[in-house]
């Protein structure tokens, strides 16, 4: 522990360790403070200047500290004025108050002389807008502070007086304002009807004026809209085909006038947010009108009696089907009156936003959007053409689904565009069905386009591509007798039945390749010609939207596994077995050669060149027929049945180096001539029998380490090691113990 000469108490060491001890600590002590000395005066020169120093800044000190308390007493000195002015200011203040007060009294009294005044005199001159500029500044008094300050409040003399007299000069210009409004409404004068319609607000009656121009704009829409139905009644020629949309067209243009002409009006006289009840009004007889004309179109149109036709055409017993003909113009109308609501929807939600969004920025209403959305949704016209476009899906729907299979029964073989032969029916299909589906987009009507994209997915998916698995079950003939028929006395089919029926299965196949890349252009149009419509509808409507295009897209999943399985049916029927015997000749040709041989086999190889020719022929049997991605597949699938079959005759031939390497030359001119009639990479495919070949001619067997392992390089072998030691017992020149010895 530490010690200091105090904790050392001479009295109580008793012992000569005890006397030893402390005198050893007594000199470690003095030790370490005759070192602190030495320290302490190495510095004296440093710590004098330090002293000096502080010295001379003791004068600066002492004079920072007198200015200091004078500051200090100048501060004090100035807090006292400010303190005494301020609550002079106050007083000021109050008394300026007070006449500010005094004089807006005095204002409002001048002003009330002026309103009794004025009042008369333009009652009299029948200047409405005047007396109404005075009764509006009357009714901003207060009259019991103004009889408070007046010095005789009698009642009819001085202030009590004029608010009498203004007071019946109010109810007297009211009732005035009311008659000569509901005149010029009968007498249909529009200048009339604004004129008066301005003073209201000024009387504070901006639900009455509201109220009372609202049922003057419905009585004008509904005479203008009876006008427009009862010429669409008599309507004939190129326009019948379109009246009625024409019709509903006009009814929303009209009322689409009076909203743009009036709408400043409103605004400026009542207000922002007052353009709510007034559309609301003229909603409720738009509505009605709409109502009137659908009815019309309806039953002109028998669209009871052509859905009824239509759903009845779906039972067993149907005696006869609506021709899909007849409703191709009408379905053109429908989807106009649908695009011209939507339209006008359209307007009603500008034109509603731009006059609540004043009234939004002052803390009037919270949801811009729900309130605009709710006005349009909840009104007779969305429901009314939510009814149509209900109609309109069905008989679309129907249209489609019939004219495609008119499209199938009226199938004929066509020369395609990209080579080989494809079927009329295709084009027609996917035309048909782009039709109805752009038809469908013109609406505008969100729910009708999903509605139409999910309709015209189930037709490719299920009925159209239903009618190309039909045809591939049918099969492609090999010229083998059926003897199921030949029980019956018959053979299967003859060699014209059988060269139509294989060209109709390629064809086919032709037909699945072109639906597919059919069916990715009808999403990329749809998509593209949506885009501006869903841009204004909100995240909602096009996920909605999203989700059907998918489903649409996936369709072609579903013809890609049915193309797929038809070009493995075609190989395996009409490739394998004749590949079988073409490459069986690599067995009756010996590998085992001299240099004799080998140079006979390079003038003239007996078994690639007869190969290559049995494969020109085979493959001449579906080149012209088959497209060209078609025959591509065929070829690959060619390529893979024939790589697996030379891997086994090659493992039951028996080769020396030069037969290994005439197989290394038979391999490269296979490989160059499938390089040659496709354009898909065939190399790969031959991988393994080129390092089969490779293993084939190698000088001695210890030479595959070099090849095989870290020395390989960025070689990926496909051989196994057991295949590696099995392909050098094919030679005949390799000893079994050296292969064996063999570490792979």
């Amino acid at each position: 522990m530490s010690l200091s000469f105090a904790d050392v108490d001479v009295t109580q060491l008793t012992s000569i360790d005890d006397i030893k001890a402390a005198a050893a600590w007594l000199q470690c002590e003095e030790a370490r403070i005759t070192n602190d000395l030495e320290n302490v005066l190495d510095r004296q020169t440093q710590l004098d200047a330090q002293v000096g120093a502080l010295h001379k800044q003791l004068s600066n000190l002492q004079a920072a500290h007198k200015d200091g308390e004078k500051l200090s007493a100048t501060m004090s000195h100035t807090c006292d004025l400010a303190e005494k002015v301020s609550s002079k200011v106050r007083l000021l203040d109050l008394a300026k108050s007070r006449v500010q007060e005094a004089m807006k009294r005095v204002d409002d009294v001048l002003d009330l002389r002026s309103c009794v005044d004025g009042v008369q005199t333009a009652m009299e001159r029948e200047d409405y807008e005047q007396s109404a500029a005075h009764i509006h500044r009357y009714l901003t008094l207060d009259e019991n502070v103004l009889k408070e300050t007046a010095v005789d409040a009698a009642e009819g003399s001085g202030i009590g007086g004029a608010f009498a007299l203004l007071r019946d000069a109010e109810k007297r210009l009211k009732q005035i304002v009311t008659e000569k409004f509901d005149q010029a409404v009968e007498m249909a004068d529009n200048s009339k009807v604004e004129r008066f319609l301005k003073i209201f607000p000024l009387l504070n009656m901006h639900f009455e004026g509201l109220e009372k121009f609202s049922a003057y704009l419905r009585t004008q829409i509904s005479l203008s809209a009876y006008a427009h139905l009862r010429e669409a009644s008599q309507v004939t020629g190129d326009r019948e085909g379109v009246v009625y949309a024409d019709t509903l067209t006009l009814l929303f243009e009209d009322i689409a006038r009076l909203v743009e002409r009036h709408q400043p009006l409103v605004e400026t006289f009542y207000g922002p947010g007052k353009m709510l009840p007034l559309v609301k009004a003229l909603q409720v007889e738009c509505d009605v009108q709409v109502v009137k004309v659908t009815d019309q179109f309806k039953e002109q149109r028998h669209l009871d009696k052509k859905i009824y036709d239509i759903r009845a055409s779906f039972s067993p017993r149907a005696v006869s089907r609506l021709d899909p003909r007849e409703l191709d113009i009408l379905l053109s109308e429908m989807t106009m009156c649908t695009a011209r609501a939507e339209l006008y929807m359209r307007f009603l939600r500008r034109r509603l936003s731009s006059d609540l969004d004043v009234l939004a920025q002052e803390g009037g209403v919270s949801d811009v959007t729900t309130i605009v959305e709710k006005v349009i949704q909840d009104s007779q016209t969305s429901h009314t053409m939510q009814e149509l476009t209900g109609y309109y899906i069905v008989m679309e729907e129907y249209f489609m689904r019939e004219s495609v299979m008119k499209a199938v029964r009226m199938d004929e073989k066509v020369e395609s565009v990209h080579g080989g032969y494809t079927s009329s029916m295709v084009d027609d299909v996917f035309f048909i069905v782009q039709k109805s589906v752009r038809r469908t987009i013109s609406s505008g009507s969100v729910d009708g386009i999903c509605a139409m994209l999910n309709h015209a997915t189930t037709l490719l998916v299920e009925d159209y591509r239903g009618v190309l698995q039909d045809n591939l079950k049918q099969g492609f003939p090999t010229g083998s007798i059926d003897l199921s028929g030949m029980l019956q006395g018959k053979l299967q089919m003859t060699a014209s039945e059988a060269a139509a029926a294989k060209t109709a299965y390629l064809v086919t196949l032709n037909n699945i390749e072109a639906s597919m890349e059919n069916i990715q252009k009808l999403k990329d149009d749809f998509d593209f010609e949506c885009s501006k419509l869903l841009s204004q509808r909100g995240e909602q409507a096009k996920a909605k939207f999203d989700t059907c295009l998918a489903d649409l897209v996936a369709a072609a999943t579903t013809y890609k596994d049915q193309l797929s399985s038809g070009l493995s049916e075609l190989s395996a029927v009409a490739v394998v077995p004749q590949l079988k015997p073409m490459v069986d000749g690599f067995l009756s040709v010996s590998h085992n050669i001299t240099d004799d041989d080998f140079s006979h086999y390079e003038a003239q190889d007996p078994f690639v060149q007869e190969l290559i020719t049995g494969l020109q022929s085979l493959l001449d049997t579906f080149k012209g027929v088959l497209g060209p991605s078609n025959y591509d597949k065929l070829v690959s699938l060619m390529a893979d049945t024939l790589t697996s079959q030379l891997e086994r005759v090659v493992l039951k031939s028996s080769f020396n180096q030069l037969g290994g390497l005439q197989f290394d030359k038979e391999l490269r001119s296979l490989v160059a001539y499938l390089s040659n009639i496709t354009q898909w990479t065939v190399r790969d495919k031959f991988a393994k029998l080129t390092q089969m070949a490779t293993v084939l001619n190698l000088e001695r067997v210890g030479e595959i380490l070099e090849y095989w392992g870290p020395k390989s390089g960025p070689l990926t072998w496909r051989l196994t090691p057991s295949e590696v030691r099995k392909v050098l017992a094919l030679r005949v020149d390799f000893r079994k113990e050296d292969i064996d010895r063999l570490k792979l």
